[in-house]
């Protein structure tokens, strides 16, 4: 099996599920109760939430378990959103983000907020230029990803912290950043970010596990309410074995930038390899995360070159995995033609991905379009 889909979901590391195992085995008692058992899995929780606060130069106090990127996202957004409706109603988002993004924006348009849509250059990177023009007094919330899931374009997240520092005295900077948490390093003083949304699932951890971070300074209502869990913004039993898990996956992180080193060497070699087919271009352009590489392969379709590849025991997608096959905006967005977009295939590699992989996924889009071709 080849694996290239890493930015729908990841393995799970072995530390991640040794974790897993450790916590059902040994420590399966509630955080909240008073004994010894919750006493253990409070500290188990503590100890992951620390782990992912180190990994964003964050304070432990900074992180909020979620049950995953979307729960983050709608909580950042809506939280936001709401507790600022007294000092604005505008929002400046970007037309490429998840919809775990997207679909919230439109439910607080039909409330009454503006929503503005920031569209992305030919690179699939929104202007730093369009930001600073949009971004004025009346704006209360700004959410930009940091990474595009389809296409690896990195946005200038830094550049809207400067220009709400000038501009916007009552808004926020929320961040996705499920696509680059573990990928790139992050220091979330840095990015200039108050609300940071990050799955587990990317990562090597396991599904249903996300983190939200929330700068110490601000305050947001919850939308989960309950017991009080998570310092009263998420309530709900916390699920401690997923959150060891992930605690697991970023202590196999290592060294991000070490990583992203060996991503960039990686990118460049299938780069030059899928070029050299003669049937492929390229839509991520070289200053993508080299993470992911989206191509299209024009004349074929995308979910017939999938399953194709998928019988060679080559996975890949079509797109970001919540599209389920419907055509990507992102790359329309983008301004590519139809045929480019009904061709795209999103190619996502991890730290276990090889050249010889890449090698044996060309030579199978090569058979894939001489047996399509016949079949026309």
């Amino acid at each position: 099996m080849i694996y290239l889909d890493n930015s729908a979901t990841t393995k799970p590391s072995d530390s991640c599920i040794s974790e897993i195992n450790r916590c059902l085995k040994e420590n399966w008692g509630n955080p909240s109760s008073l004994h010894i058992m919750g006493f253990n899995a409070e500290m188990a929780v503590n100890e992951a939430r620390n782990k992912v606060a180190r990994l964003i130069k964050a304070r432990d106090d900074e992180i909020y378990f979620t049950s995953g990127g979307t729960e983050s996202n709608n909580t950042a957004i809506f939280s936001a959103a709401y507790s600022k409706s007294k000092q604005g109603k505008k929002i400046v988002t970007t037309a490429i983000e998840h919809p775990s993004v997207l679909e919230p924006m439109k439910r607080l348009e039909n409330e009454g907020f503006e929503i503005i849509r920031l569209k992305p250059s030919a690179s699939g990177k929104v202007s730093i230029e369009d930001i600073e023009k949009t971004i004025d007094a009346q704006t209360v919330l700004v959410s930009i990803m940091l990474v595009n899931n389809e296409t690896g374009a990195t946005q200038p997240v830094e550049a809207a912290a400067r220009a709400i520092g000038r501009n916007a005295p009552y808004a926020l900077l929320h961040c996705d950043a499920v696509q680059g948490f573990g990928k790139i390093p992050i220091d979330v003083s840095k990015l200039g970010v108050d609300l940071m949304s990050i799955s587990g699932h990317k990562i090597h951890g396991p599904k249903g596990i996300g983190v939200l971070y929330k700068k110490k300074s601000v305050n947001l209502k919850p939308l989960i309410l309950g017991g009080g869990q998570e310092k009263n913004l998420r309530s709900g039993t916390e699920s401690v074995p997923l959150i060891m898990g992930l605690g697991g996956a970023t202590d196999d992180l290592k060294d991000v930038a070490k990583n992203l080193e060996k991503m960039k060497e990686l990118n460049l070699a299938a780069r030059k390899i899928l070029l050299d087919t003669g049937i492929v271009l390229l839509n991520s352009d070289d200053e993508c995360l080299p993470y992911i590489l989206n191509i299209s392969v024009p004349g074929y379709r995308s979910e017939t070159l999938l399953h194709f590849l998928e019988n060679k025991g080559i996975y890949v997608s079509s797109g970001s995995a919540c599209s389920k096959g419907k055509g990507s905006y992102v790359l329309s967005e983008m301004g590519l033609d139809s045929k480019r977009i009904d061709s795209g295939l999103r190619i996502s590699f991890s730290r276990f991905n090889t050249v010889c992989e890449i090698e044996k996924l060309a030579k199978a889009l090569i058979d894939a379009t001489a047996v399509l071709r016949k079949a026309k």
